[in-house]
Protein backbone atom coordinates (compact mmCIF):
# COMPACT_ATOMS: atom_id res chain seq x y z
CA UNK A 1 0.00 0.00 0.00
CA UNK A 2 3.27 2.50 1.12
CA UNK A 3 4.26 1.17 -2.84
CA UNK A 4 1.08 2.66 -4.34
CA UNK A 5 0.72 5.51 -2.44
CA UNK A 6 4.01 6.33 -3.16
CA UNK A 7 3.94 6.15 -7.10
CA UNK A 8 0.27 8.16 -6.76
CA UNK A 9 2.19 10.86 -5.52
CA UNK A 10 5.04 11.00 -8.07
CA UNK A 11 2.51 10.37 -10.95
CA UNK A 12 0.68 13.49 -9.22
CA UNK A 13 4.00 15.56 -8.67
CA UNK A 14 5.11 14.65 -12.15
CA UNK A 15 1.99 16.15 -13.92
CA UNK A 16 3.98 19.44 -12.68
CA UNK A 17 7.27 18.78 -13.94
CA UNK A 18 8.41 20.40 -17.10
CA UNK A 19 8.53 18.19 -20.31
CA UNK A 20 11.84 17.56 -21.45
CA UNK A 21 12.68 18.07 -24.97
CA UNK A 22 13.61 15.54 -27.12
CA UNK A 23 17.07 14.12 -28.05
CA UNK A 24 17.05 14.66 -31.98
CA UNK A 25 21.01 14.29 -31.98
CA UNK A 26 20.72 11.14 -30.07
CA UNK A 27 17.44 9.66 -32.46
CA UNK A 28 19.59 10.91 -35.51
CA UNK A 29 22.57 8.44 -34.44
CA UNK A 30 20.59 5.85 -33.75
CA UNK A 31 18.16 5.53 -36.27
CA UNK A 32 21.65 5.42 -38.60
CA UNK A 33 23.20 3.11 -36.96
CA UNK A 34 20.03 0.80 -36.30
CA UNK A 35 19.07 1.05 -40.59
CA UNK A 36 23.01 0.01 -41.25
CA UNK A 37 22.91 -3.11 -38.94
CA UNK A 38 19.62 -3.85 -40.62
CA UNK A 39 21.46 -3.69 -43.90
CA UNK A 40 24.32 -5.55 -42.80
CA UNK A 41 22.62 -8.31 -41.38
CA UNK A 42 19.85 -9.28 -44.22
CA UNK A 43 20.84 -7.51 -47.09
CA UNK A 44 24.85 -8.13 -48.35
CA UNK A 45 25.83 -8.21 -52.35
CA UNK A 46 28.21 -10.77 -53.55
CA UNK A 47 28.87 -10.98 -57.20
CA UNK A 48 26.95 -9.04 -60.31
CA UNK A 49 24.08 -8.31 -59.81
CA UNK A 50 20.84 -9.35 -62.49
CA UNK A 51 18.23 -7.40 -63.11
CA UNK A 52 15.91 -9.91 -61.88
CA UNK A 53 17.50 -10.39 -58.57
CA UNK A 54 17.56 -6.66 -58.17
CA UNK A 55 13.71 -6.66 -58.09
CA UNK A 56 13.87 -10.09 -55.84
CA UNK A 57 16.41 -7.93 -53.16
CA UNK A 58 13.66 -4.92 -53.81
CA UNK A 59 10.14 -7.69 -52.88
CA UNK A 60 12.27 -8.53 -49.61
CA UNK A 61 14.10 -6.15 -48.42
CA UNK A 62 12.61 -2.37 -49.52
CA UNK A 63 11.95 -0.21 -46.64
CA UNK A 64 8.27 0.71 -48.18
CA UNK A 65 7.00 -2.56 -48.93
CA UNK A 66 7.72 -3.50 -45.23
CA UNK A 67 5.87 -0.63 -44.23
CA UNK A 68 2.81 -1.80 -46.12
CA UNK A 69 3.77 -5.41 -44.82
CA UNK A 70 3.39 -4.35 -40.64
CA UNK A 71 0.42 -2.49 -42.22
CA UNK A 72 -1.12 -6.44 -43.01
CA UNK A 73 -0.19 -7.43 -39.52
CA UNK A 74 -1.77 -4.99 -37.63
CA UNK A 75 -4.87 -5.29 -39.78
CA UNK A 76 -4.94 -8.96 -39.03
CA UNK A 77 -4.23 -8.35 -35.10
CA UNK A 78 -7.23 -6.40 -35.16
CA UNK A 79 -9.43 -8.92 -36.71
CA UNK A 80 -8.16 -11.45 -34.21
CA UNK A 81 -9.22 -8.45 -31.15
CA UNK A 82 -12.41 -7.45 -32.63
CA UNK A 83 -13.89 -11.59 -32.50
CA UNK A 84 -13.56 -11.18 -29.33
CA UNK A 85 -16.09 -8.76 -28.84
CA UNK A 86 -18.29 -11.22 -29.74
CA UNK A 87 -18.00 -13.13 -26.60
CA UNK A 88 -19.91 -12.97 -23.49
CA UNK A 89 -18.65 -10.87 -20.44
CA UNK A 90 -17.58 -13.06 -17.87
CA UNK A 91 -16.69 -10.67 -14.59
CA UNK A 92 -15.56 -12.02 -11.29
CA UNK A 93 -15.81 -10.02 -8.42
CA UNK A 94 -14.83 -9.78 -4.86
CA UNK A 95 -16.09 -7.71 -1.53
CA UNK A 96 -14.92 -7.59 1.81
CA UNK A 97 -16.64 -5.19 4.45
CA UNK A 98 -16.01 -4.83 8.21
CA UNK A 99 -17.34 -2.68 10.83
CA UNK A 100 -16.27 -1.89 14.78
CA UNK A 101 -20.23 -2.67 15.84
CA UNK A 102 -23.29 -4.48 14.35
CA UNK A 103 -25.63 -2.88 11.58
CA UNK A 104 -28.74 -3.64 13.53
CA UNK A 105 -31.98 -2.30 12.74
CA UNK A 106 -35.37 -1.40 14.38
CA UNK A 107 -38.63 -1.78 13.06
CA UNK A 108 -41.95 0.68 13.25
CA UNK A 109 -45.94 -0.28 12.53
CA UNK A 110 -46.82 2.40 9.99
CA UNK A 111 -50.71 1.55 11.93
CA UNK A 112 -49.63 2.38 15.06
CA UNK A 113 -46.07 3.88 15.21
CA UNK A 114 -45.12 2.06 17.79
CA UNK A 115 -41.84 0.05 18.16
CA UNK A 116 -42.56 -3.68 16.78
CA UNK A 117 -39.96 -5.10 17.33
CA UNK A 118 -36.28 -5.39 19.08
CA UNK A 119 -32.86 -3.99 17.37
CA UNK A 120 -31.87 -6.85 15.85
CA UNK A 121 -29.05 -7.52 13.07
CA UNK A 122 -29.15 -9.95 9.80
CA UNK A 123 -25.30 -9.55 8.84
CA UNK A 124 -21.95 -10.04 10.77
CA UNK A 125 -19.63 -7.25 11.89
CA UNK A 126 -17.05 -8.27 8.76
CA UNK A 127 -17.92 -10.64 5.63
CA UNK A 128 -16.73 -11.25 2.46
CA UNK A 129 -18.88 -11.64 -0.79
CA UNK A 130 -18.14 -13.09 -4.41
CA UNK A 131 -19.98 -13.70 -7.78
CA UNK A 132 -19.13 -14.52 -11.03
CA UNK A 133 -21.33 -12.97 -13.78
CA UNK A 134 -21.83 -13.89 -17.15
CA UNK A 135 -23.58 -11.50 -19.60
CA UNK A 136 -24.43 -11.69 -23.14
CA UNK A 137 -25.57 -8.78 -25.34
CA UNK A 138 -27.87 -9.70 -28.50
CA UNK A 139 -27.05 -6.59 -30.17
CA UNK A 140 -23.40 -5.91 -28.79
CA UNK A 141 -22.81 -9.36 -30.58
CA UNK A 142 -24.36 -8.15 -33.72
CA UNK A 143 -22.59 -5.01 -34.09
CA UNK A 144 -19.58 -6.89 -33.42
CA UNK A 145 -20.31 -9.14 -36.37
CA UNK A 146 -20.30 -6.26 -38.62
CA UNK A 147 -17.19 -4.93 -37.22
CA UNK A 148 -15.02 -7.67 -37.71
CA UNK A 149 -16.50 -8.18 -40.94
CA UNK A 150 -15.55 -4.65 -41.71
CA UNK A 151 -11.96 -5.07 -40.42
CA UNK A 152 -11.31 -7.79 -42.82
CA UNK A 153 -12.15 -5.84 -45.36
CA UNK A 154 -9.44 -3.69 -44.08
CA UNK A 155 -7.35 -5.78 -43.99
CA UNK A 156 -7.65 -6.69 -47.42
CA UNK A 157 -7.65 -3.03 -48.26
CA UNK A 158 -4.25 -3.29 -47.03
CA UNK A 159 -3.06 -6.48 -49.00
CA UNK A 160 -4.06 -3.95 -52.08
CA UNK A 161 -2.21 -1.17 -50.98
CA UNK A 162 0.71 -3.51 -50.55
CA UNK A 163 0.52 -4.93 -54.37
CA UNK A 164 0.60 -0.95 -55.24
CA UNK A 165 3.54 -0.64 -53.61
CA UNK A 166 5.16 -3.70 -54.59
CA UNK A 167 3.98 -2.97 -58.41
CA UNK A 168 5.41 0.10 -58.23
CA UNK A 169 8.76 -0.76 -56.45
CA UNK A 170 9.24 -3.51 -59.54
CA UNK A 171 8.19 -0.69 -62.38
CA UNK A 172 11.30 1.49 -60.59
CA UNK A 173 14.02 -1.34 -59.93
CA UNK A 174 13.62 -1.84 -63.78
CA UNK A 175 13.71 1.86 -64.71
CA UNK A 176 16.80 2.38 -62.17
CA UNK A 177 18.55 -0.46 -63.41
CA UNK A 178 18.25 -0.03 -67.24
CA UNK A 179 19.57 3.35 -66.54
CA UNK A 180 21.90 2.01 -64.45
CA UNK A 181 23.40 -0.57 -67.43
CA UNK A 182 23.39 2.14 -69.45
CA UNK A 183 25.70 4.40 -66.72
CA UNK A 184 27.96 1.28 -66.40
CA UNK A 185 28.22 0.65 -70.27
CA UNK A 186 28.76 4.39 -71.38
CA UNK A 187 30.53 5.68 -68.54
CA UNK A 188 34.11 5.00 -70.09
CA UNK A 189 32.91 6.64 -73.57
CA UNK A 190 31.00 9.50 -72.17
CA UNK A 191 34.27 10.32 -70.20
CA UNK A 192 36.53 9.23 -73.44
CA UNK A 193 34.04 11.46 -75.38
CA UNK A 194 34.68 14.55 -72.78
CA UNK A 195 38.39 14.27 -73.30
CA UNK A 196 37.81 14.32 -77.26
CA UNK A 197 36.00 17.15 -77.44
CA UNK A 198 37.77 18.85 -74.86
CA UNK A 199 41.03 18.35 -77.24
CA UNK A 200 39.02 19.37 -80.10
CA UNK A 201 38.38 22.61 -79.00
CA UNK A 202 41.45 23.26 -77.72
CA UNK A 203 42.94 23.13 -81.05
CA UNK A 204 40.16 24.52 -82.82
CA UNK A 205 41.14 27.65 -80.73
CA UNK A 206 44.82 27.65 -81.72
CA UNK A 207 43.71 27.13 -85.13
CA UNK A 208 41.52 30.21 -84.79
CA UNK A 209 44.23 32.31 -82.98
CA UNK A 210 46.76 31.27 -85.88
CA UNK A 211 44.07 32.55 -88.13
CA UNK A 212 44.95 28.80 -90.07
CA UNK A 213 41.43 28.39 -91.51
CA UNK A 214 38.71 30.57 -91.55
CA UNK A 215 36.88 32.42 -88.38
CA UNK A 216 33.33 31.21 -89.32
CA UNK A 217 34.05 27.50 -89.75
CA UNK A 218 35.88 27.66 -86.94
CA UNK A 219 33.45 29.10 -84.86
CA UNK A 220 30.75 27.23 -86.12
CA UNK A 221 33.06 23.54 -84.92
CA UNK A 222 33.16 25.15 -81.85
CA UNK A 223 29.24 25.73 -81.93
CA UNK A 224 29.30 21.80 -82.50
CA UNK A 225 31.84 20.97 -79.78
CA UNK A 226 30.02 22.75 -77.40
CA UNK A 227 26.49 21.37 -78.17
CA UNK A 228 28.57 17.71 -78.09
CA UNK A 229 29.51 18.57 -74.54
CA UNK A 230 26.29 19.66 -73.19
CA UNK A 231 24.68 16.48 -74.31
CA UNK A 232 27.21 14.76 -72.66
CA UNK A 233 26.63 16.80 -69.46
CA UNK A 234 23.15 15.98 -69.96
CA UNK A 235 23.04 12.19 -69.97
CA UNK A 236 25.58 11.85 -67.39
CA UNK A 237 23.32 13.88 -65.18
CA UNK A 238 20.18 11.68 -66.23
CA UNK A 239 22.87 7.96 -65.94
CA UNK A 240 24.94 9.30 -62.63
CA UNK A 241 22.03 9.00 -60.40
CA UNK A 242 20.86 5.70 -61.37
CA UNK A 243 23.24 3.35 -59.48
CA UNK A 244 22.38 5.31 -56.28
CA UNK A 245 18.73 4.79 -56.67
CA UNK A 246 18.74 1.23 -57.52
CA UNK A 247 20.39 0.86 -54.16
CA UNK A 248 17.99 2.28 -52.13
CA UNK A 249 14.95 0.41 -54.06
CA UNK A 250 17.02 -2.53 -52.66
CA UNK A 251 17.46 -1.21 -49.57
CA UNK A 252 21.50 -0.27 -49.75
CA UNK A 253 23.04 2.35 -48.72
CA UNK A 254 22.73 4.67 -51.83
CA UNK A 255 27.08 4.98 -51.93
CA UNK A 256 27.01 0.62 -51.55
CA UNK A 257 29.67 0.07 -54.60
CA UNK A 258 28.10 -3.08 -56.48
CA UNK A 259 28.46 -4.48 -60.54
CA UNK A 260 25.74 -5.26 -62.32
CA UNK A 261 24.92 -7.73 -64.73
CA UNK A 262 25.38 -5.88 -68.24
CA UNK A 263 23.05 -7.91 -70.93
CA UNK A 264 24.59 -7.90 -74.10
CA UNK A 265 22.52 -5.75 -76.72
CA UNK A 266 19.68 -6.93 -79.21
CA UNK A 267 17.18 -5.52 -81.03
CA UNK A 268 14.36 -7.55 -79.64
CA UNK A 269 11.23 -6.02 -78.37
CA UNK A 270 9.14 -7.64 -76.04
CA UNK A 271 5.33 -8.09 -77.85
CA UNK A 272 2.29 -6.86 -76.37
CA UNK A 273 0.26 -9.26 -74.76
CA UNK A 274 -2.86 -8.03 -76.23
CA UNK A 275 -5.61 -6.04 -77.47
CA UNK A 276 -6.19 -2.67 -75.96
CA UNK A 277 -9.09 -3.88 -75.17
CA UNK A 278 -8.30 -6.77 -73.35
CA UNK A 279 -5.33 -4.89 -71.23
CA UNK A 280 -7.98 -2.49 -70.24
CA UNK A 281 -10.26 -5.50 -69.14
CA UNK A 282 -6.93 -7.27 -67.35
CA UNK A 283 -6.16 -3.74 -65.78
CA UNK A 284 -9.98 -3.52 -63.97
CA UNK A 285 -9.95 -6.79 -62.76
CA UNK A 286 -6.39 -6.33 -61.24
CA UNK A 287 -5.94 -2.95 -60.67
CA UNK A 288 -5.27 -2.64 -56.53
CA UNK A 289 -7.32 0.72 -56.93
CA UNK A 290 -10.47 -0.85 -58.18
CA UNK A 291 -10.27 -3.90 -55.66
CA UNK A 292 -9.94 -1.10 -52.58
CA UNK A 293 -12.67 0.52 -54.23
CA UNK A 294 -14.66 -2.89 -54.05
CA UNK A 295 -13.81 -3.79 -50.05
CA UNK A 296 -14.76 0.16 -49.26
CA UNK A 297 -17.72 -0.07 -50.95
CA UNK A 298 -18.39 -3.27 -48.32
CA UNK A 299 -17.72 -1.80 -45.74
CA UNK A 300 -20.39 1.14 -46.30
CA UNK A 301 -22.93 -1.61 -47.31
CA UNK A 302 -21.65 -2.89 -43.52
CA UNK A 303 -22.26 0.60 -41.81
CA UNK A 304 -25.74 0.27 -43.27
CA UNK A 305 -26.51 -2.91 -41.13
CA UNK A 306 -24.79 -1.26 -38.05
CA UNK A 307 -27.34 1.69 -38.58
CA UNK A 308 -30.20 -0.46 -38.60
CA UNK A 309 -29.11 -3.26 -35.78
CA UNK A 310 -29.05 0.08 -33.48
CA UNK A 311 -31.84 0.61 -34.15
CA UNK A 312 -33.72 -2.55 -33.12
CA UNK A 313 -34.21 -3.14 -29.12
CA UNK A 314 -31.46 -4.98 -27.20
CA UNK A 315 -31.96 -8.08 -24.62
CA UNK A 316 -29.35 -8.67 -21.98
CA UNK A 317 -28.94 -11.80 -20.15
CA UNK A 318 -26.97 -12.48 -17.20
CA UNK A 319 -26.18 -15.82 -15.46
CA UNK A 320 -24.66 -15.48 -11.82
CA UNK A 321 -22.96 -17.50 -9.41
CA UNK A 322 -22.52 -15.82 -5.86
CA UNK A 323 -21.01 -16.69 -2.52
CA UNK A 324 -20.92 -14.72 0.80
CA UNK A 325 -19.64 -15.82 4.01
CA UNK A 326 -21.95 -13.87 6.38
CA UNK A 327 -23.63 -16.58 8.75
CA UNK A 328 -26.67 -15.36 9.54
CA UNK A 329 -28.08 -15.81 5.37
CA UNK A 330 -30.13 -19.07 5.26
CA UNK A 331 -28.23 -19.67 1.78
CA UNK A 332 -24.79 -18.49 1.05
CA UNK A 333 -24.74 -20.12 -2.07
CA UNK A 334 -26.94 -18.73 -5.17
CA UNK A 335 -27.50 -19.08 -8.64
CA UNK A 336 -28.85 -15.53 -10.29
CA UNK A 337 -30.90 -15.42 -13.77
CA UNK A 338 -31.62 -12.51 -15.34
CA UNK A 339 -32.88 -10.88 -18.61
CA UNK A 340 -33.57 -7.17 -19.30
CA UNK A 341 -34.77 -5.98 -23.06
CA UNK A 342 -34.05 -2.35 -23.87
CA UNK A 343 -34.62 -0.26 -26.71
CA UNK A 344 -33.04 3.38 -27.72
CA UNK A 345 -36.27 4.76 -29.39
CA UNK A 346 -34.41 7.67 -30.98
CA UNK A 347 -32.32 5.48 -32.83
CA UNK A 348 -35.47 4.37 -34.18
CA UNK A 349 -36.23 7.52 -35.31
CA UNK A 350 -32.81 8.91 -36.44
CA UNK A 351 -32.11 5.39 -38.72
CA UNK A 352 -33.98 6.82 -42.24
CA UNK A 353 -31.39 9.78 -41.68
CA UNK A 354 -28.55 8.12 -41.23
CA UNK A 355 -29.80 5.35 -43.67
CA UNK A 356 -29.55 8.51 -46.35
CA UNK A 357 -26.42 9.97 -45.43
CA UNK A 358 -24.56 6.42 -45.83
CA UNK A 359 -26.68 5.61 -49.20
CA UNK A 360 -25.14 9.36 -50.23
CA UNK A 361 -21.54 7.86 -49.59
CA UNK A 362 -22.22 4.63 -51.58
CA UNK A 363 -23.09 7.28 -54.58
CA UNK A 364 -20.05 8.98 -54.44
CA UNK A 365 -18.00 6.13 -53.96
CA UNK A 366 -19.87 4.59 -57.16
CA UNK A 367 -18.76 7.61 -58.58
CA UNK A 368 -15.54 7.74 -58.11
CA UNK A 369 -15.35 4.04 -59.58
CA UNK A 370 -16.49 5.69 -62.50
CA UNK A 371 -13.71 7.96 -62.81
CA UNK A 372 -11.51 5.71 -61.63
CA UNK A 373 -12.35 3.58 -64.27
CA UNK A 374 -11.51 6.33 -66.64
CA UNK A 375 -8.56 6.92 -65.41
CA UNK A 376 -7.05 3.38 -65.70
CA UNK A 377 -8.11 3.09 -68.73
CA UNK A 378 -6.58 6.16 -70.15
CA UNK A 379 -3.37 5.19 -68.32
CA UNK A 380 -2.97 2.03 -70.05
CA UNK A 381 -4.10 3.32 -73.43
CA UNK A 382 -1.15 6.15 -72.62
CA UNK A 383 1.56 3.32 -71.42
CA UNK A 384 0.43 1.11 -74.34
CA UNK A 385 1.51 3.82 -77.22
CA UNK A 386 4.24 5.40 -74.94
CA UNK A 387 5.53 1.82 -75.37
CA UNK A 388 4.52 1.44 -79.00
CA UNK A 389 6.83 5.01 -79.67
CA UNK A 390 9.63 4.11 -77.84
CA UNK A 391 9.77 0.60 -79.64
CA UNK A 392 9.63 2.82 -83.36
CA UNK A 393 12.38 5.12 -81.61
CA UNK A 394 14.48 1.70 -80.33
CA UNK A 395 14.68 0.48 -83.81
CA UNK A 396 15.27 4.49 -85.53
CA UNK A 397 18.33 4.69 -82.83
CA UNK A 398 19.47 1.23 -84.33
CA UNK A 399 19.64 2.03 -87.58
CA UNK A 400 21.53 5.59 -86.80
CA UNK A 401 23.96 3.69 -84.87
CA UNK A 402 24.92 1.74 -87.83
CA UNK A 403 24.76 4.17 -90.44
CA UNK A 404 26.97 6.04 -88.27
CA UNK A 405 29.53 3.30 -87.71
CA UNK A 406 30.23 3.09 -91.58
CA UNK A 407 30.10 6.38 -91.68
CA UNK A 408 33.06 6.40 -89.14
CA UNK A 409 34.72 3.72 -91.01
CA UNK A 410 34.51 5.42 -94.51
CA UNK A 411 35.83 8.95 -92.63
CA UNK A 412 38.65 7.48 -91.05
CA UNK A 413 39.69 5.19 -94.49
CA UNK A 414 39.14 9.26 -96.19
CA UNK A 415 41.66 10.83 -93.15
CA UNK A 416 43.95 8.15 -93.37
CA UNK A 417 44.43 9.27 -97.82
CA UNK A 418 44.53 12.56 -96.70
CA UNK A 419 41.13 13.05 -97.92
CA UNK A 420 39.40 15.15 -94.66
CA UNK A 421 40.31 17.54 -92.20
CA UNK A 422 40.93 16.13 -88.83
CA UNK A 423 37.99 18.05 -87.94
CA UNK A 424 35.76 16.05 -90.18
CA UNK A 425 37.38 12.62 -88.46
CA UNK A 426 36.32 13.64 -84.90
CA UNK A 427 33.39 15.32 -85.52
CA UNK A 428 32.35 11.50 -86.92
CA UNK A 429 33.84 9.70 -83.92
CA UNK A 430 32.39 12.14 -81.47
CA UNK A 431 28.62 11.44 -83.30
CA UNK A 432 29.90 7.22 -83.06
CA UNK A 433 30.00 7.84 -79.97
CA UNK A 434 26.61 10.01 -78.45
CA UNK A 435 24.71 7.22 -81.42
CA UNK A 436 26.18 4.39 -79.35
CA UNK A 437 24.57 5.94 -76.07
CA UNK A 438 21.23 7.03 -77.47
CA UNK A 439 20.86 3.50 -78.69
CA UNK A 440 21.46 2.55 -74.87
CA UNK A 441 19.42 4.74 -73.85
CA UNK A 442 16.60 3.92 -76.03
CA UNK A 443 16.90 0.57 -75.17
CA UNK A 444 16.43 1.64 -71.47
CA UNK A 445 13.10 3.76 -72.27
CA UNK A 446 11.59 1.09 -74.28
CA UNK A 447 12.29 -1.70 -71.03
CA UNK A 448 10.68 1.09 -68.92
CA UNK A 449 7.89 1.69 -70.78
CA UNK A 450 7.75 -2.30 -70.33
CA UNK A 451 7.39 -2.44 -66.61
CA UNK A 452 4.37 0.31 -66.69
CA UNK A 453 2.58 -1.40 -69.15
CA UNK A 454 2.42 -4.01 -66.78
CA UNK A 455 2.18 -1.55 -63.87
CA UNK A 456 -0.62 -0.44 -65.41
CA UNK A 457 -2.59 -3.15 -66.01
CA UNK A 458 -1.87 -4.26 -61.48
CA UNK A 459 -0.37 -7.58 -62.85
CA UNK A 460 1.15 -9.25 -59.93
CA UNK A 461 4.76 -10.84 -61.10
CA UNK A 462 5.29 -12.17 -56.96
CA UNK A 463 4.19 -14.49 -54.96
CA UNK A 464 3.04 -11.37 -52.20
CA UNK A 465 2.40 -13.54 -49.45
CA UNK A 466 5.91 -15.94 -49.81
CA UNK A 467 8.44 -12.72 -50.64
CA UNK A 468 10.00 -12.44 -47.46
CA UNK A 469 10.53 -16.08 -46.57
CA UNK A 470 11.56 -17.37 -50.22
CA UNK A 471 15.43 -17.29 -50.82
CA UNK A 472 16.71 -14.73 -52.96
CA UNK A 473 18.24 -17.17 -55.95
CA UNK A 474 14.75 -18.62 -55.89
CA UNK A 475 12.76 -15.43 -56.32
CA UNK A 476 14.90 -13.84 -58.65
CA UNK A 477 14.16 -17.57 -60.74
CA UNK A 478 10.68 -17.19 -60.59
CA UNK A 479 10.51 -13.54 -61.12
CA UNK A 480 12.46 -14.31 -64.38
CA UNK A 481 10.48 -16.96 -65.44
CA UNK A 482 7.31 -14.63 -65.27
CA UNK A 483 8.89 -12.23 -67.39
CA UNK A 484 10.46 -14.25 -69.98
CA UNK A 485 7.14 -16.58 -70.47
CA UNK A 486 4.28 -15.92 -68.86
CA UNK A 487 3.84 -11.77 -69.58
CA UNK A 488 3.80 -12.35 -73.05
CA UNK A 489 0.09 -13.68 -72.38
CA UNK A 490 -2.47 -12.01 -70.69
CA UNK A 491 -4.68 -14.05 -67.70
CA UNK A 492 -7.63 -15.86 -68.73
CA UNK A 493 -10.82 -14.45 -69.01
CA UNK A 494 -13.09 -15.22 -66.03
CA UNK A 495 -16.56 -17.34 -67.30
CA UNK A 496 -19.46 -15.23 -67.43
CA UNK A 497 -22.03 -16.08 -64.17
CA UNK A 498 -25.14 -18.36 -65.36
Amino acid sequence: MAKLLALGSSSLLGCYSPQKPIDTNGIAVALNQQLRDQIESENTIDGLVSLYEAMARALKYNLDQKIELAEVVMRERQIEARSADMLPTLVAGMTGAARNNDAGSRSRSLLTGRESLEPSTSSERSSISGDLALSWDLLDYGLARVRQRQQADEKMISVERRRKVMNRILEDVRTAYWRAVSADRTSTKLANLQVMTARAMRQAEELEQRRIASPVVLLGYQRELLQVTGEVQRLQRELSMAKSQLAALMNLIPDTTYRLVLPDRNDVVPELPGSADAMVLTGLRYRPEIRESAYRQRIVKGEMDVAFLRALPSVRSVLGLNADSNDFLYNKQWVNFSSRLTWNLLEAFRYPKTKRAIEAESSALEQRDLALTMAIMTQIYVARSRFLYLADELGTARRAQTVQQRLLTQTQGAFKARAISQQQLVREELNFVLSEIRYDVAYSDVQNAYANLYASMGLDNFDIGASQDIPINKLAGALEEYWTERSLILPSKPEPKT
